[in-house]
């Protein structure tokens, strides 16, 4: 995500602040320049372990294929791209085909050189960008993935639009991203496991709780379930679906550029 193409005149949310668009950009990519290290472990905090259960479910719904370009948005350090690459890899195995190309893309450059640290399958590549401004051709992947990366995003709208841009006809959008509890007792429990527990934790373990605190606040900013699949529906894609998971703590939303 660049300034180039950062909304001009735009303000977004910043946790609980509003700042403009432009400035959002680079107040994120300094969160992410110091969770960078810590980013498997960021996560394990924000949802209890359980994202590694909501990532499978999510890479199951995308159903990767064999010979699929499949781009993975704000794809960090590799997680969802490494379970495309397998499962493309494991369809090849049992009815042939080509290969998949899995290109996991961030406008992070600490995050992209962490999961090259990681280690990748040999379908991934891994490209510096931004979610806003694809540096990608016109219909040119048959899937979109971006799994807890939308909320950071200066503009959603632009953001979704991307997608759809690059999506060939009939091509899937999918994003995992943490939504709203459907039930007001998880609700309440999330809220002070989140605001109470997560920032302080993230001090104590990473020595950063400003960062921990903002995407604590960018979960409760962020549009829920119906608003949000409006706002995918309003990007172009038809046959949008809402999947909750763990009572809505984090949801699947997937649609298609038909």
């Amino acid at each position: 995500m660049t300034d180039a193409s950062a909304p001009t005149g735009k303000t977004s949310s910043f946790g609980f602040r509003d700042v403009d668009a432009k400035e959002k950009v680079q107040l994120v990519r300094g969160v992410f320049d110091s969770v960078a290290s810590s980013y498997d472990l960021m996560n394990d905090l924000m949802s209890g372990g359980v994202h590694r259960l909501w990532k499978d479910a999510a890479a199951a719904k995308l159903n990767p294929r064999p010979g699929e370009t499949i781009l993975d948005v704000a794809g960090g350090t590799g997680d969802m791209a490494r379970r495309y690459a397998k499962m493309a890899r494991a369809a090849q195995e049992r009815r042939g085909g080509e290969d998949a190309s899995v290109i996991v893309l961030d406008y992070n450059a600490e995050m992209i050189m962490a999961g090259v640290q990681k280690g990748g399958e040999p379908e991934m590549q891994w490209s510096v960008g931004d979610a806003m401004a694809l540096p990608l051709p016109d219909a040119s992947v048959d899937a979109y993935s971006i799994s807890f990366g939308i909320r950071n995003v200066a503009d959603i709208p632009q953001a979704l639009r991307e997608a759809r841009r690059v999506l060939k006809p009939g091509g899937r959008f999918l994003c995992l991203e943490f939504s709203r509890p459907t039930a007001s007792a998880i609700r309440k429990a999330y809220d002070a496991w989140s605001f109470h527990a997560i920032p302080r934790i993230g001090g104590w373990v990473a020595g950063d709780r400003d960062s921990y605190q903002y995407l604590v606040e960018s979960i409760r900013r962020f549009p829920d379930q119906p608003t949000f699949k409006r706002m995918i529906e309003d990007a172009g894609f038809s046959r949008v679906t809402v999947t909750n998971l763990s009572g809505g703590v984090a949801a699947i939303h997937h649609g298609w550029a038909i």
